[in-house]
């Protein structure tokens, strides 16, 4: 999948180009549905298939109060829209020049930059633009004067309720992973970066990857078995935009092969130790591992659930816990 921050970069060569546009955030069920339509869409026409996002949550500019924890990463979210066959990806960065732009002035601009736009998918309900000026109604409107075919899909149901970014987030921080699982459509899993720590695991003898997880939705604190995919033999990149970011990883990434660990993972505010207090912590220890994940992207897949978050008395007792909770992760694997 070719990854791209500007339409004008698209250069169909005279293809027609069919469309999907939304947030996408955590690539449920309904937000696959609209890939797939567009997808299979480009393949029927001989066309391209774009998926357009965006590098941040728009509440992030124009609602800053109000802006919910994602539930993927950047990374995570665009591996899982490659994953379902778009050709491209034009990531859009949301700032507040752009939030300015009116829905028609958008796809308007969509239409001049992109040439032949053969058809748009959308979820039913998404609405776009300044003051939530574009909905499915607008497009169908412009696609009539423009000449591309609208498509506004029902959201997706399961068990008789609606499949939803919200409800996967509730489901989540409930701890009901395996709700959030079925309607993500993939074992549900939190990705980031690796980043220093004060090597506190290290010298209680199991040393930790830490998670930036900051401004990701996260399961109840505690101690969970989990399983740690990373890939092999990719260096850190420093301060890229993230579309560059995404291009340039992406491309070593797939030439790195992915390895798999056992590991647990601990989510909480180490109340043990006096670097304990306001800062959660995601702090991942793979078993029988060495090497340096630091920079990394790391994929945790969030299994069963050993313990909550406890207080010990000392960081002799801390030790021993976690050498039963190893112990005990051990035998479930």
């Amino acid at each position: 999948m070719k990854l791209i921050s500007n339409a004008k970069d698209l250069k169909p060569g005279g293809k027609k180009v069919c469309l999907a546009i939304g947030v996408f955030d955590g690539v449920h069920l309904g937000h696959q549905q609209i890939i797939r339509q567009t997808v299979a869409g480009a393949r029927q026409h001989d066309a391209i298939a774009l998926v357009i996002t965006f590098d941040r949550h728009p509440s992030t500019v124009v609602a800053p109060d109000r802006v919910p924890p994602l539930i993927y990463s950047l990374p995570q979210k665009l591996g899982a829209i490659k994953l379902l066959g778009a050709d491209t990806l034009l990531l859009i960065h949301f700032d507040r020049a752009f939030s300015k732009q009116t829905g028609e002035a958008f796809i308007r601009g969509l239409a001049r930059d992109l040439g032949n736009i053969q058809s748009l998918c959308v979820g039913a309900d998404f609405v776009f633009g300044h003051r939530r000026s574009g909905n499915v109604a607008l497009l169908e409107k412009l696609g009539d004067e423009l000449g591309f075919t609208v498509h506004g899909l029902a959201a997706v149901s399961l068990d008789n309720q609606i499949v939803s970014s919200t409800r996967i987030r509730e489901a989540i921080r409930a701890g009901n992973l395996d709700a959030a699982s079925q309607m993500l459509g993939r074992p549900y899993a939190i990705s980031g970066r690796v980043i220093a720590g004060d090597g506190v695991g290290r010298k209680l003898g199991f040393p930790t990857a830490n998670l930036d997880a900051a401004g990701l939705v996260l399961p109840p604190n505690g101690v969970y078995i989990v399983h740690v995919n990373c890939r092999t033999g990719v260096a850190p990149v420093s301060n890229p935009s993230p579309a560059q970011a995404e291009q340039k990883d992406g491309d070593r990434r797939d030439a790195c092969p992915t390895t798999t660990h056992h590991a647990v993972l601990n989510i909480g505010f180490r109340p043990t130790l006096a670097t304990g207090g306001s800062q959660l912590r995601v702090e991942a220890h793979l078993v029988d591992f060495t090497g340096d994940l630091y920079g990394q992207e790391l994929e945790i897949e969030i299994g069963e659930k050993l313990r909550d978050e406890q207080k010990f008395g000392s960081l002799e007792k801390l030790k021993a816990q976690i050498a039963r909770d190893v112990a005990g992760a051990k035998k479930r694997f």
